[in-house]
Order: C-alpha cells, then sequence, then structure tokens
C-alpha cells in the first residue's frame, strides 16, 4: 500500500520528468501505457467497448484519458480536470543579446511567476522543436530537453542596489533575462541558441524552422521538514493533480459509467487556446466518446445531468508570516485536509450541492476536508472549473491541496495532503 512519503517521491519524479507541458504528457503517456491503456487518434474512427481503457492526446500538450464501465448505458461521467502548465519565462524566437562577451536570452513571460524566486538559480530549458519535413503542412516535432544547468539569472549585488531589501520592482524586459554563456569564438556570434538546439537534436541548424522552450528549474523536489511533513517543488501548481488524476484513473477499476482525467494546457494565461478549455474541445471529445458508445445525442444530454466534475488545482495555505491576507474564517492549513473552494463570484465553480458531494466521500473514506473563501479585500484567480462548465453544464466542485508560495520557481504542499487527494480521487472513480 502506497505511504504518504512513498506517493510524494513518486510525485517528483514524476515532475521532474515533465519540464514542460508537453513532457507532462508524455509521461503521462508512459502511466497510461503501463496500465494498459490504448490511444486513439483524432483523425480516426473510435471503436471502443465496456471495460475499455483509453486516451487521447489531442494536442501535445494536453491528454485525456478515460475508461468505460461494464455498466454505462444509463450513467453519466465522472470527470477530474487539471492543467499541465506552469508560470515560467518562454524564449523568443530571435533570443540572442549580446552585450560585450555575454550572450542572455530574450524571454517573454509566461502566466504569473513571482519573478524573484527565479533569480541566481540553475535553470534549464525545454519544449518542443519544428523541423523542416517533406510534408509542408506537417513539419516534424521533436521534444528537447537539455536536462542540465545551462542558464541563470543573476542579481545586482546589494553594493549596486542599496534599497534592495526595501523591494524592487522588475522590468521583465530587463532584469529577468537568463546568461546562457559567453562567446569564445566567432562562429558562435550568430545563431548561439539554435546551434546548440541543433547539437541537442542531432540535427542540421538549417532545418530548424522554429521552438517552444521553457525555462524550468534544474533538479527533483524534495521532502523537507523536521518530520518530512513536507514536499518543495517546482510545478506542484498543477502537475500534482495532473499526476494524481491519471494515477488514480490508471489504477481504478471502473464498474460503471465512464472515469475521465482530463489535462489541459494554457490554464496560468487564461485557458483561451484550442488546447486550453476554454474552448469546444471537450466537449466534442464527449460527443465522440458517446458517439463511440452509440448514444444518441439526445442520451448524451441526459447523461450530462448524471455527471459530476471535479476541477483540481491548487489551494492557498494560510501562511505563518501573513495571516492576514486569508479569509478570517475559512483558512485551511497544510497537512489538514484536501480543500473545497468556494466563491460568490463563481470564480470556482463550487456550490452547495457539490460541495455536500465531496464531503460525503471524504467522510466516506475517513480523510479530513477544509474550506477556502478569498478574503474580500483580495480578488482571487479563475479555475477550470467554471471555464469548462461554460462548455458542459454538469455539477462541479473546485478542489485542491492547500499550498504555500504558489507560482514560487518553488512551492510547497503537505505530503499526507498529497496522497489524501489521490484517496479522493480513487475514490471517487470507484462508484
Amino acid at each position: 500500500m502506497r505511504t504518504s512519503m512513498s506517493y510524494a517521491k513518486d510525485l517528483m519524479t514524476f515532475i521532474k520528468n515533465s519540464p514542460s507541458p508537453y513532457h507532462g504528457v508524455i509521461e503521462g503517456k508512459k502511466l497510461l501505457d503501463r496500465a494498459g491503456f490504448t490511444e486513439l487518434k483524432m483523425k480516426d474512427e473510435w471503436q471502443m467497448q465496456r471495460g475499455g481503457k483509453y486516451y487521447i492526446i489531442p494536442y501535445s500538450s494536453t491528454i485525456i484519458a478515460f475508461t468505460v464501465g461494464e455498466l454505462v448505458d444509463d450513467m453519466g461521467y465522472k470527470i477530474i480536470l487539471s492543467h499541465t502548465d506552469s508560470p515560467s519565462f518562454k524564449i523568443k524566437p530571435i533570443s540572442e543579446i549580446k552585450t560585450e562577451n555575454y550572450i542572455t536570452l530574450n524571454t517573454e513571460v509566461y502566466g504569473g511567476p513571482i519573478y524573484y524566486t527565479w533569480l541566481d538559480r540553475p535553470l534549464s530549458l525545454a519544449g518542443k522543436v519544428a523541423l523542416k519535413s517533406d510534408n509542408l503542412m506537417k513539419p516534424t516535432i521533436k521534444y528537447m530537453d537539455f536536462k542540465k544547468s545551462v542558464l541563470t539569472i543573476p542579481s545586482l549585488a546589494i553594493h549596486m542596489n542599496r534599497d534592495v531589501n526595501e523591494g524592487v520592482k522588475f522590468n521583465p524586459q530587463k532584469d529577468t533575462l537568463p546568461l546562457i554563456g559567453q562567446i569564445n569564438d566567432v562562429l558562435e556570434k550568430d545563431n548561439y541558441l539554435v546551434s546548440h538546439i541543433a547539437k541537442e537534436l542531432d540535427v542540421e541548424v538549417d532545418d530548424i524552422l522554429d521552438f517552444e522552450l521553457f525555462l524550468y528549474l534544474i533538479g527533483e523536489g524534495n521532502i523537507i521538514g523536521i518530520n518530512d511533513e513536507f514536499a518543495q517543488s517546482s510545478r506542484l501548481d498543477n502537475l500534482a493533480m495532473v499526476y494524481s488524476s491519471l494515477s488514480a484513473i490508471a489504477s481504478t477499476e471502473n464498474e460503471s459509467g465512464i472515469n475521465i482525467a482530463a489535462c489541459f494546457d494554457n490554464e496560468e494565461i487564461g485557458s483561451r487556446t484550442k488546447q486550453g478549455a476554454d474552448s469546444v474541445m471537450f466537449a466534442n471529445i464527449l460527443d465522440r466518446i458517446s458517439l463511440g458508445l452509440s448514444r444518441t445525442k439526445t442520451k448524451h444530454y441526459r447523461m450530462l445531468d448524471e455527471s459530476f466534475m471535479i476541477s483540481a488545482d491548487a489551494a492557498h495555505a494560510l501562511h505563518p508570516n501573513a495571516v492576514e491576507k486569508n479569509d478570517p474564517t475559512n483558512k485551511p492549513l497544510i497537512n489538514e485536509g484536501i480543500v473545497i473552494k468556494l466563491s460568490a463570484k463563481q470564480s470556482y465553480a463550487t456550490d452547495c450541492e457539490s460541495t455536500g458531494v465531496i464531503q460525503q466521500l471524504c467522510d466516506n473514506i475517513n480523510i479530513p476536508y477544509q474550506k477556502y473563501v478569498n478574503n474580500s479585500t483580495i480578488p482571487g484567480g479563475k479555475t477550470l472549473g467554471p471555464i469548462t462548465t461554460s462548455y458542459v453544464p454538469i455539477k462541479t466542485v473546485d478542489v485542491g491541496v492547500p499550498m504555500l508560495a504558489m507560482h514560487s520557481v518553488n512551492e510547497l504542499v503537505g505530503v499526507k495532503d498529497l496522497l489524501d487527494m489521490d484517496k479522493l480521487f480513487s475514490k471517487f472513480y470507484s462508484l
């Protein structure tokens, strides 16, 4: 049986191997392949059967897994939503900036990272690269990861910035550009980054058409705390929920209904992309699943009324040094239970009915739960829950594990909470 520690360490390995959303999908595919899932292609006719286990990769940074129960005729969907992306910095296409013999890379902010946490860290690059191909409409795609420290964003010395500890306003076009190396040869002055990408992929420089590369913190996360109670890692928001949903669907026997783990991209920038939750992609895939099981359109819509969806993301834990930032009566603590997230503005899709569902599930398996509401003076973010329900009107709850340092290059959660969330997902999928 998995312990909190073994689960947390498995998650750390999954995150280490997922330095970009594309690699997260690759790791998710490996997990599902090991569990006997069959891949379906968007371009093909889908042939499905009762008891079957399937997944689709509609785009390279999005993966949707589902299992079909033996009793499926009048049963709905049990869906868990998560997202594969995390705040970072994306490399611009013409990226080299030469200052004397230094080379820094021009970047664009992706999502909402806490800038200063990225400084003076060993960083690397990972993502995908488009190469020339015989088919002009389909470039060859390669996924790459330098897998070593190739970058850093050096701080300015305090001697040159005496007010640094009083707070610094960062200019992202200037202050967060990573140093990649020095020009040691006249031949390295042009196409510096592209030449190293070509070397890494063992291709010619002229074969590279374009790339989508992101900075990430090198290395594996850590278990910390005097009693090993915390897990600290990059990209816990939201690879922790990607891993938990895929792990749960892969290990749970589905007797009734259709279980789905949907892992979207681009949540950190609003989800309004073809591979994000704010598109018709997911609704179309649900239609195709129903068609593949010979459900009529009417029956498909009827089944939506029998369905339930969990939107799983990070939740804000009470910060010991800033207790005033949380709501005075709804303030989750790490390792005190999973968090049900509520908002009068429906920034979260939770209502009292869906809250009741999760509370009963937690009580049934004897795991604790807490509730989170934003401090009324601090606006909160929007999750996948209300975005997805605008296309797929299903009863939905927003949940998460309590987290400190959300959107830092290193985030912090409780090892007990991680396993509790996995237990909740497994129970949900087994209903």
